[in-house]
């Protein structure tokens, strides 16, 4: 694992690794650059459903690295942005798991994620004002949409770090697992969201990721552009198939 990001592929699930622990896989414009090239093969590639993204060694990300930006980098991917992800995530689920610190553009990577498996000893936060700067990746934007409110007002005004049991209350976890275990409790999340009809998890990630912009006299209209090809699919008839056989579903993304 000599490169800055780790991919493999297992049970039709892709796991990326940011893969630069000696740095605590701080974010260059290689790391970025990877990053993306594997949420585009992840969006490609038919045999893969979903996917896991996480940290090498004992932390996830500590968000932009320093010392590449003072010489002059900008660890962004156009059209996906900070770390190849923070502006355009997969089409695909996409889950994060989370061990040791995700802070700054690290919990801006989180965020970005449709799922949060994170170990007890986990720390997020977004601490760019008190280094007078700002949480440009998406936190900002993010955060308030995920927890309560006035929880994400303080955490961003504030820059305190927050516990994963803190996060884990507010409902910003899915999962809240012992030290050393949250990739194994997000593949195992993974697998099981993996077992469905991958036209209808696009579909159905496509219409909660839109809905927001939609107004109560377009959103049945809007849902109905998305799901009616989905409905007519082969795979739908394959799943109706599948339960009045009473065997799991073969699914053929067409």
């Amino acid at each position: 694992m000599n490169t800055p990001v780790h991919v493999e592929q297992s049970d039709g699930i892709q796991i990326i690794t940011i893969n630069r622990p000696e740095v605590r896989n701080a974010i260059d414009t290689d790391t970025a650059v990877a990053i993306a090239t594997a949420l585009d093969e992840l969006d490609h590639r038919d045999d893969l459903v979903a996917g896991v993204i996480t940290g090498a060694g004992r932390t996830f990300c500590t968000g932009m690295d320093l010392k590449a930006f003072l010489a002059g980098e900008r660890p962004s991917v156009e059209g996906r942005g900070f770390a190849g992800i923070t502006e355009k995530s997969p089409a695909k689920p996409l889950i994060a798991a989370v061990e040791g610190h995700a802070v700054a553009g690290g919990f801006e990577i989180v965020l970005a994620c449709d799922l949060i498996v994170a170990s007890e000893t986990a720390i997020f936060g977004l601490p760019e004002v008190k280094r007078g700067l700002l949480a440009g990746g998406g936190g900002l934007l993010r955060l308030p949409r995920r927890v309560p409110h006035q929880l994400a007002v303080e955490w961003c005004l504030t820059g305190e770090f927050v516990s994963a049991a803190t996060a884990y209350e507010a409902k910003l976890l899915n999962r809240l697992v012992p030290e050393g275990t949250a990739l194994e409790e997000a593949l195992r999340l993974a697998r099981t969201i993996a077992k469905n009809g991958p036209l209808a998890l696009r579909a159905t990630k496509e219409i909660i990721a839109q809905a927001r912009d939609w107004s109560n006299a377009e959103e049945f209209d809007r849902m109905r552009e998305i799901y009616e090809p989905v409905r007519s699919s082969q795979d739908a008839q394959e799943g109706a198939r599948a339960f009045k056989e009473k065997r799991e579903p073969v699914w053929q993304g067409r």
